[in-house]
C-alpha cells in the first residue's frame, strides 16, 4: 500500500532513458537464446545459422513493437514528447542524424505493418519481422518456401519468445509516475 503511495516522479526525459536502457539490455541479454531458438528449431530444414552477435535487425524490430505500446500507453502529446526524446537519444547512439533515425524507424514500423497486416497484435508482428528481416524463408521446407510465408509454428514458438522483449508499462506504473 505504502509503495503505490510513493511512487517516484519521473520526467519525460527520465522515462525516455529507462526505456531505452531496457530495450538495449533486453536486447544484449537476450539475442544470443534467440539466436540459438531460431538455428535449433524444427520448422527449418536447415539452420539458419544466425550470429548471435547480428542482433542489429531484432533490436530494431524490439525498438519500433515497443514505440508501438508507448503509443498506446500514454496519452497523444506525452507519447509523442517522450518519443522525440527516444528518437534524438538513439540517433546518437546509432551515429546518425536524428532525422535519419526517424525516418528509418517510420520505415520499419511501415515494414512491421505490413507483414502484420491484417493482424493488429504487435507481439505477431514483431515475430513476422524477424522471419523477413533475417531472410528465413530459404530454410524452411518446401511447402513453406514455396508460399514464402513462415511456418505457423515456428511464429507460434517465435511469440512466446517476443512476449519477453515487450516493455511492461504496467509494473512500471506501479513503481513511478509522470510529472
Amino acid at each position: 500500500m505504502l509503495g503505490t503511495i510513493l511512487k517516484r516522479k519521473l520526467s519525460d526525459n527520465q522515462v525516455a532513458n529507462i526505456f531505452i536502457n531496457a530495450i538495449f539490455d533486453t536486447v544484449d541479454n537476450g539475442f544470443k537464446e534467440v539466436a540459438q531458438l531460431i538455428n535449433e528449431d524444427v520448422a527449418f530444414v536447415t539452420s539458419p545459422e544466425i550470429d548471435c552477435k547480428d542482433e542489429g535487425e531484432f533490436g530494431l524490430i524490439v525498438i519500433v513493437g515497443n514505440l508501438s505500446y508507448l503509443e498506446a500507453t500514454f496519452d497523444a502529446n506525452q507519447a509523442a514528447r517522450v518519443e522525440r526524446l527516444i528518437f534524438e537519444k538513439l540517433s546518437k547512439i546509432y551515429a546518425m542524424s536524428e532525422l535519419d533515425f526517424t525516418k528509418m524507424i517510420r520505415e520499419y514500423q511501415s515494414f512491421m505493418s505490413k507483414v502484420n497486416h491484417p493482424s493488429k497484435n504487435m507481439v505477431y508482428g514483431m515475430s513476422k519481422s524477424i522471419f523477413y528481416k533475417y531472410k528465413l524463408n530459404q530454410f524452411q521446407d518446401e511447402y513453406f518456401r514455396r508460399m514464402q510465408a513462415p511456418n505457423p509454428l515456428f511464429l507460434k514458438r517465435m511469440d512466446e519468445v517476443m512476449v519477453n522483449f515487450v516493455w511492461n508499462w504496467e509494473a512500471f506504473f506501479k513503481k513511478y509516475k509522470l510529472n
